[in-house]
């Protein structure tokens, strides 16, 4: 049997062949609570998206970018090495030690943080742990408390298929729960029988730039299917005043179709047949998938931001922490 959500939120169950019974998914994956979102707040250690005291973040570099038009903050006096800018040079120090010493600064801690989070018609659906409007709401809700631990302004807009909110950075709990408070409003709102007929992603990315003050860190989560020429446009004069961290959200049935056979879809009056088992179209569909993620790794080498796709095949904290492990420096021993 299959599962699945009609407009008004209710479930229903259908025969389902044998070959779709691994793509099932339970019910508790299909929609977010606030108190789910707050409760991300216990595990923002398990991820240190910001850097510690005892812990280099790999994102130091987002957070504390170069060249934003944005101050800097003394941070520590140490030797002189190859490449330090002889204008930092700290020379009542090197006076007294007779050694070349330069200052080293970095930028200012507190920044706008803005979460631009997806909750559309695209995202409502899953075949792993959970749909993949849940998985971008609990990324959204994990950074955000990661964001007001470490004491900055967070802010964001939740946007779906005709309608976007939101939310003014500020330093607050406050402003937070307003923000997940809009989020679950819309993703308890979200029904397959939704029509978008517009690029929500690139209207959401426009008004975007409108509102955000540069050096802002953005963080994006959207469908991987979402960057259409007009986003990535957006994205690109986007990324000129600000720093951002790409989290494209995809499931399994978005890369490779399942072998169940013949499939009958319909919509709006139109009917759809999908032989599932036609090498040709299986192949045609891979690669359409293929030509989607590699078209975002294009993307984020050419702004030189910082990619983290997610899947809802894994846990979302579990791939966080895989990302950031794998891009950590390695401490000499």
């Amino acid at each position: 049997m299959i599962r699945t959500v009609s407009s008004s939120g209710s479930s229903t169950s259908s025969p389902l062949p044998e070959a779709m019974q691994p793509y099932l998914i339970s019910q508790p994956g299909i929609r977010v609570s606030l108190s789910e979102l707050i409760e991300m707040r216990h595990r923002v250690r398990e991820v240190q998206l910001f850097s510690t005291p005892s812990r280099r973040s790999p994102l130091i570099g987002l957070h504390h970018s170069k060249l934003r038009g944005r101050g800097v903050d003394f941070d520590q006096v140490r030797v002189y090495q190859a490449g330090d800018d002889v204008r930092s040079i700290d020379w009542r120090v090197t006076a007294r030690t007779q050694e070349p010493h330069t200052k080293l600064f970095h930028e200012e801690r507190e920044r706008p943080i803005f979460i631009m989070v997806e909750q559309s018609r695209r995202l409502f659906f899953g075949s792993g742990l959970m749909f993949k409007s849940v998985l971008a709401a609990q990324a959204a809700a994990l950074i955000g408390w990661a964001a007001l631990e470490h004491n900055d302004r967070i802010g964001g807009l939740v946007f779906g298929d005709n309608e976007h909110y939101e939310i003014k950075p500020r330093r607050s709990k406050q402003c937070l729960l307003q923000l997940l408070n809009r989020l679950v409003r819309v993703n308890q709102s979200l029904h397959t029988e939704i029509a978008a007929d517009r690029d929500a992603f690139g209207i959401a990315l426009r008004r975007a730039r409108e509102v955000l003050r540069p050096g802002s860190l953005v963080i994006v989560l959207c469908d991987e299917r979402a960057l259409s020429d007009a986003a990535e446009q957006q994205l690109s004069l986007l990324s000129r005043h600000c720093d951002l961290l790409l989290l494209p959200v995809s499931d399994p049935l978005d890369r490779a179709l399942p072998a169940a056979g013949l499939l009958r879809f319909a919509e709006r009056g139109a009917q759809l047949e999908l032989d599932t088992l036609d090498p040709e179209l299986r192949k045609a569909y891979r690669a359409q998938g293929e030509a989607r993620s590699d078209r975002w790794e294009l993307l984020a080498k050419k702004l030189r931001v910082l990619l983290m796709p997610l899947s809802t095949q894994t846990a979302m904290v579990e791939q966080l922490r895989d990302y950031l492990d794998a891009r950590r420096p390695v401490k000499n021993k």
